[in-house]
C-alpha cells in the first residue's frame, strides 16, 4: 500500500509515548516541502484541543548577515557552515531533556525563529512550554555526517526524508525566492547556484533516514493533499 498522510500522522503520533518529550526531524532538499508538511502535521496532531506538539525550524540558526559578512559567506549563504549547527544540537539536547509536565513544573524553552522577508534569525521567537510531548523540526541538514551537524542526529527520534521531483521543486524555489524580493533571473541563477549545491549534498543524505515521504503521501503548499496524491 501507498504511504499516505494519514500513515505519516500515526507515525508521529507513535513517537510522542513513554512518559518523555520526543523529537521528530524532517529533512530534505530546498523547495522540497519539508515546512509545508512540518506544520500540517503540527496543526492536524494538535486538532481542537490544547497544543501538545511544535514545529522548531532549524532555519533560526542560520548566522545573521553581518556574520556571513565577517567570515565572507554571504554569497553561499544556506550552506552547512553558514548555520550554527552546534547551536542548534545544543537546543535540541536541551528540548529533549526537558522534561513535559501538564502543569508548570517546567520552563518553557525558547527558540529562535527566522524572518523571511529580513532573512535574518530571529531569536527567542518560538516557546516550547512543558505541555510538548512532540517536537517537530525540519531543516536541509539533519542527516549530515560531518561537523557538528553529526550532534544534531543524535537527538532526534527519527528523521524522515522528503522527496520531491526536481522540476517542481526547482519551480518552487524559484517562486519562493521572488516572493521574497529577488528578480526572476536572480533567482534562477540562485537556485540553480548555490542552492543545487547544496541540494546535491543533502539529496546523498537520503538513504540515512529512517523513513523517505513521497511526494504522493505531503501535503500541498496551498494545504490541500498534493495533486499527485490518490
Amino acid at each position: 500500500m501507498p504511504l499516505t498522510f494519514d500513515d505519516l500522522l500515526t507515525r508521529a503520533r507513535a513517537l510522542a509515548t513513554g512518559g518523555r518529550r520526543a523529537l521528530l526531524g524532517i529533512a530534505g532538499c530546498p523547495g522540497a516541502g519539508k515546512t509545508t508538511l512540518a506544520e500540517r502535521l503540527v496543526r492536524e496532531l494538535n486538532g481542537p484541543g490544547e497544543p501538545w506538539v511544535t514545529h522548531v525550524p532549524m532555519d533560526g540558526f542560520h548566522l545573521a548577515d553581518v556574520e556571513l559578512d565577517r567570515l565572507g559567506r554571504r554569497d553561499r549563504k544556506g550552506a552547512p557552515d553558514t548555520f550554527d549547527a552546534a547551536g542548534y544540537a545544543a537546543l535540541l539536547r536541551r528540548l529533549r531533556e526537558s522534561p513535559y509536565s501538564a502543569g508548570d513544573l517546567t520552563e518553557t524553552v525558547y527558540a529562535p525563529g527566522f524572518e523571511r522577508v529580513l532573512e535574518q534569525p530571529i531569536a527567542g521567537a518560538i516557546p516550547v512550554p512543558p505541555a510538548i510531548r512532540l517536537v517537530v523540526t525540519e531543516g536541509n541538514y539533519l542527516l549530515l555526517e560531518s561537523g557538528s551537524w553529526v550532534r544534531v542526529r543524535r537527538q532526534l527520534d527519527e528523521v524522515w526524508f522528503c522527496e520531491t521531483g526536481e522540476p517542481e521543486r526547482i519551480r518552487r524555489l524559484v517562486a519562493r525566492h521572488e516572493e521574497f524580493g529577488k528578480d526572476h533571473a536572480t533567482a534562477l541563477a540562485w537556485v540553480l547556484g548555490t542552492d543545487q549545491r547544496n541540494a546535491e549534498l543533502i539529496a546523498a543524505t537520503r538513504d540515512r533516514a529512517d523513513l523517505v515521504v513521497p511526494a504522493s503521501a505531503m501535503p500541498a503548499p496551498d494545504g490541500t493533499h498534493s495533486p499527485a496524491s490518490p
